[in-house]
C-alpha cells in the first residue's frame, strides 16, 4: 500500500498520548505493547479500534483462559462457540441456532433503548447465521423493590423488550426475574433467541476470496453507541447518565426489513460470509470476519452510508448504530444484493474488499461529507493500518490473580432460622413478594403468541414450548422445541462452584419437566471487576461448576457471553451466571404441564427429599435481609438419574404434571401447581417434616427434586420404575378441593393464594 498514515490534522483528531490511551481503557502495559508491536504511535482512529477490540467486552481477556474448560462438543453440535451463534441438530436436516447476550450497562443508563437494542442484537446474531428467529427469552435483575429507581428501570426494560420484539414479530415466550440490593446501581438484562435453519445452509462470519467485495447493508451510520464496547468493559460511577451517548437507538421496523432481506439474500448463494455490526460496530465485524477467514480487509470509509453530518473515521469505525450488516459477496454477484436491498428499502454499498495482506486498512478523504455534498480535499488518507492478528488472536489474555473470600457459609445454620408461628402466612408472604410472585404484568406486555408458534402460554410449563418452523416457513417443516433460562445468584454467592452447577441442573430439569430432551446450552456470565482477586475466584469457580454439570448431563455449550465490570462505585453485583437451554420435544403429546390437571390424582415428590438446606433460600433471605446459611450441594449423578427418569415417564405418558422445585421450595411449588387450574390438594407432610423440620420441609431449596402428579392407576408402575432407576419417590397425598392443605401446618384457599400471587408486582408498578 503506497499511501502513508494520515496525520491527526487531516481529520482534526485529538493528539494520541498515554493519558488518552488510559482514558480509552488501555493499561500502561497494553499501551507499551501496542507501540512496540506497530513500531509507532497509533492514530486516533487506530487507538479507538484497538481499545474496542482489546476491551473486555470484545476480547474476553480476563475469562478466555477459563472458558477453555467448558465442554463445547457433542454428537448434536452443528456449530460451537466462535461464530455469531451456536447450533444443534434437530434431525431431518434442520438445526436450532441460539445464543444469549447481555445488555446490562446500556439498560441501566437508558432502560428502554438499552433493552430494545439488546433484543435487536441477539436477533441479528441468530439470523446472521441464516436462521429465522422464532422465540426469545429474557433474564432480568433489578435492585431492591423499594429502591427509588427500580420501578423506572423495570418499566423501561420491560417496555423496551416488548416494544422491539412485538414490532418485529418474534414472540417473547418466557424468562425469569430476581431482585436484590446488589443490582441497585447495575441491573442485568440478558436476552436469548433461538431460530431455525437448514444445517447445510448456515452462514458464517468469514471474509474469504481475495478481491471479493465487502458490502454494507442496512441502516445508515450515526453517532449513537460510540464507546459502547469500552463502556461495557468498565464499572459505573454514580452519575451513569453521563454515558447516555454510548447507548444505541433501535428501530425494530428497520430490523424486520433487514431480517427479510438477509434471508432472501442468503437463498441466492451469492455470499461468502456475513457478520452483524454489533459491539464496536464496523470495526469488530470487519476484523472478526478477516480473522476467521485468514485474510485482510481494506475499507473505503467515504462510501459508508451515513445519517449524520461530519462523521470522522473514528466515529464511523466505532459507531454502534443498529440494524446493520457487513457482507462479503462473491465477485460479480453484487447486483443481486443491491436489487434485493432496494426491494426492501435498505441502503447497500460496496465499501471495501478482501485482501491477502492480513491487515485492517481503512481509507478516508479529509473533509469528505456526502450528506453535505462535499467530496473532501485531496486524495484518500490511511486512517487505520493494523495487523488483523494484533486485534484478534493477539488481544491481551490474562490469568488474573484469584483469592477466595472469607468463608460466607455458616455450616450450622439452625441458629439463624427464626421461629415461625404461622407457616401459611409465610407462604402467602412469599407468593406476594416481587421475588416470587406472578410475572403476568410482564408477560402481558410481550406478544408471546405472534407467529403461531407457541404451544403453551407463559407459566403453563416449566419450559416454554414452541413449534419450530423451518427457515423457509412455506415448506411446512416443523419440530417442537423447549427453551428455558435460569439463574439464581444467592447460592452462587455462598459457593460459586456448587451454585453455578445447580443453575445448569435447574435449567435442564425445567426442560425435562416439560417433556423435552435437553440438547445444548448457552450462557451469560455476569460478574463484577475481574481485577479484584475475589471476583476472579468467583468467575473461575463458577465456570468450573458449569463445566462439571454440563459434562455430567452431557450437554455442550455452543455459544455464550461474558459480562464483567458489573459494579457501581466499587460495589459489585452478586455473581450471576445465567444459563439458557434448548431441548427437543419428541412428540407434542409428550409435553408436561407444571400444574395439577384433575382432581383425585396422586401427588408425589420425586428425587431425594433433601437435607433441608435453607441457606440462600428465598424464604431465609427475605426474613433476614441477607444471604446466609450453608450452601446447598448437588449430587450430579443423582441429578442425571432423576432427569433421565422424568423424561422416560413423560414419553410413556405416565405423569399428569411435573414441576421443578426451586425458589420457595416445596410449598411454593405446590402452590404454583394448584394455581395453574385452580385445583387444590390435601397433602400429608408430617413424615417429611419430622426429618427436616416444618420450615425446612416447606421452604428449603435442595436441588434435584420434582413435584409430580399422576393417576392412581399409575401408582404401582411408578413405584417400580423409580426403584429400578434408583430415584426416591415419596407420595404426599392427592389433588382435589379448592384449598391447599399442607397437613399439619396450613390450609389455604386456592383463591387466597391466587390473590397474593397475582398482585405481587402491583406494589411496585401499580395496576396498569
Amino acid at each position: 500500500m503506497s499511501k502513508s498514515l494520515a496525520s491527526r490534522e487531516d481529520f482534526n483528531d485529538p493528539e494520541v498520548t498515554p493519558e488518552v490511551a488510559r482514558s480509552f481503557g488501555l493499561s500502561e502495559e497494553e499501551w507499551k505493547h501496542l507501540i512496540e508491536r506497530i513500531g509507532r504511535s497509533p492514530s486516533y482512529a487506530e487507538l479507538g479500534v484497538v481499545s474496542a477490540m482489546w476491551s473486555e467486552h470484545c476480547s474476553y481477556k480476563s475469562s478466555r483462559v477459563h472458558l477453555k474448560r467448558l465442554p463445547t462438543t457433542g454428537p448434536k453440535v452443528v456449530q460451537g462457540p466462535g461464530e455469531n451463534a451456536g447450533a444443534v441438530d434437530l434431525g431431518d436436516g434442520l438445526c436450532a441456532v441460539f445464543k444469549m447476550e447481555s445488555h446490562n450497562h446500556p439498560s441501566f443508563i437508558e432502560p428502554y433503548q438499552g433493552a430494545a437494542t439488546g433484543v435487536g442484537g441477539i436477533l441479528r446474531d441468530v439470523f446472521t447465521m441464516g436462521a429465522r428467529p422464532i422465540a426469545s427469552l429474557n433474564s432480568l435483575r433489578f435492585g431492591s423493590p423499594d429502591h427509588p429507581r427500580t420501578e423506572h428501570l423495570l418499566r423501561g426494560v420491560v417496555a423496551g423488550i416488548g416494544g422491539y420484539g412485538n414490532c418485529i414479530g418474534v414472540p417473547t415466550v418466557g424468562g425469569e426475574l430476581q431482585f436484590d440490593p446488589s443490582y441497585n446501581g447495575n441491573i442485568l438484562v440478558n436476552v436469548f433467541n433461538v431460530g431455525i435453519a437448514r444445517s447445510e445452509e448456515l452462514f458464517f462470519g468469514r471474509a474469504t476470496g481475495i478481491g471479493n467485495p465487502v458490502i454494507y447493508v442496512g441502516a445508515r451510520t450515526g453517532r449513537d453507541g460510540i464507546h459502547g464496547a469500552t463502556m461495557s468493559s468498565a464499572g459505573f460511577e454514580s452519575e451513569a447518565e453521563s454515558k447516555l451517548p454510548t447507548v444505541q437507538v433501535g428501530d425494530p421496523f428497520m430490523e424486520k426489513l433487514l431480517l427479510e432481506a438477509c434471508l432472501e439474500i442468503f437463498a441466492t448463494d451469492c455470499l461468502e460470509g456475513v457478520q452483524d455490526m454489533g459491539a464496536a460496530g464496523l470495526t469488530s465485524s470487519a476484523v472478526e470476519m478477516a480473522s476467521r477467514g485468514g485474510t485482510g480487509i481494506e475499507l473505503d470509509l467515504d462510501r459508508v452510508p451515513r445519517r449524520t453530518y461530519g462523521l470522522t473515521p473514528y466515529e464511523m469505525l466505532l459507531s454502534e448504530s443498529q440494524e446493520r450488516m457487513l457482507m462479503v459477496a462473491k465477485r460479480g454477484r453484487e447486483q443481486e444484493i443491491f436489487e434485493i436491498c432496494e426491494r426492501w428499502g435498505l441502503d447497500a454499498a460496496v465499501i471495501g474488499r478482501v485482501t491477502d495482506s492480513g491487515r485492517f486498512v481503512c481509507l478516508a478523504t479529509p473533509g469528505c461529507d456526502p450528506l453535505r455534498g462535499m467530496s473532501g480535499s485531496g486524495s484518500a488518507k490511511v486512517a487505520v493500518d493494523l495487523p488483523i492478528e494484533l486485534l484478534a488472536d493477539e488481544a491481551p489474555c490474562y490469568d488474573r490473580p484469584q483469592r477466595a473470600p472469607a468463608p460466607r457459609c455458616v455450616e450450622d445454620e439452625r441458629s439463624l432460622i427464626p421461629a415461625v408461628g404461622d407457616h401459611g402466612k409465610e407462604l402467602i408472604e412469599l407468593l406476594a413478594s416481587p421475588q416470587l410472585g406472578s410475572r403476568r404484568w410482564i408477560w402481558r406486555q410481550f406478544d408471546h403468541i405472534v407467529g403461531v408458534g407457541s404451544v403453551c402460554r407463559p407459566g403453563e410449563s416449566d419450559a416454554a414450548l414452541i413449534r419450530a418452523f423451518g427457515a423457509r416457513p412455506h415448506e411446512g417443516e416443523e419440530k417442537y422445541l423447549a427453551i428455558a433460562v435460569d439463574g439464581n445468584a444467592r447460592p452462587v454467592y455462598l459457593d460459586p462452584y456448587q451454585g453455578a452447577a445447580m443453575v445448569v441442573a435447574e435449567c435442564a430439569r425445567n426442560i425435562v419437566c416439560s417433556g423435552a430432551e435437553p440438547l445444548g446450552v448457552t450462557d451469560c456470565l455476569n460478574f463484577g471487576n475481574p481485577q479484584n482477586p475475589e471476583t476472579m475466584w468467583e468467575i473461575a469457580e463458577a465456570i468450573d461448576g458449569i463445566a462439571a454439570a454440563c459434562k455430567a448431563l452431557e450437554l455442550p455449550i455452543v455459544s455464550g457471553n461474558v459480562s464483567l465490570y458489573n459494579e457501581t462505585d466499587g460495589r459489585s453485583i452478586l455473581p450471576t451466571p445465567v444459563i439458557a437451554m434448548v431441548g427437543q420435544l419428541r412428540d407434542l403429546d409428550d409435553r408436561l404441564p407444571l400444574g395439577f390437571q384433575r382432581e383425585g390424582d396422586l401427588v408425589g415428590l420425586l428425587g431425594h427429599p433433601g437435607r433441608g438446606h435453607l441457606g440462600a433460600s428465598a424464604w431465609l433471605s427475605a426474613k433476614l435481609g441477607a444471604i446466609v446459611g450453608s450452601a446447598p450441594h448437588i449430587d450430579l449423578q443423582a441429578e442425571v438419574a432423576l432427569q433421565k427418569l422424568v423424561l422416560e415417564l413423560a414419553r410413556d405418558r405416565s405423569l399428569s404434571s411435573a414441576h421443578d422445585l426451586s425458589e420457595g421450595g416445596l410449598a411454593v411449588a405446590i402452590a404454583e401447581a394448584s394455581l395453574a387450574r385452580g385445583i387444590g390438594a390435601k397433602l400429608q407432610l408430617a413424615p417429611l417434616g419430622q426429618k427436616l423440620g416444618a420450615t425446612a420441609c416447606l421452604f428449603a431449596e435442595d436441588p434435584s427434586r420434582v413435584l409430580i402428579s399422576a393417576s392412581p392407576e399409575q401408582r404401582a408402575a411408578l413405584e417400580a420404575r423409580c426403584e429400578r432407576a434408583g430415584v426416591p419417590l415419596l407420595w404426599l397425598g392427592h389433588t382435589g378441593g379448592r384449598s391447599v392443605f399442607l397437613d399439619p401446618w396450613a390450609e389455604i384457599e386456592v383463591e387466597r393464594l391466587r390473590s397474593a400471587h397475582e398482585n405481587a408486582l402491583v406494589s411496585l408498578v401499580g395496576n396498569d
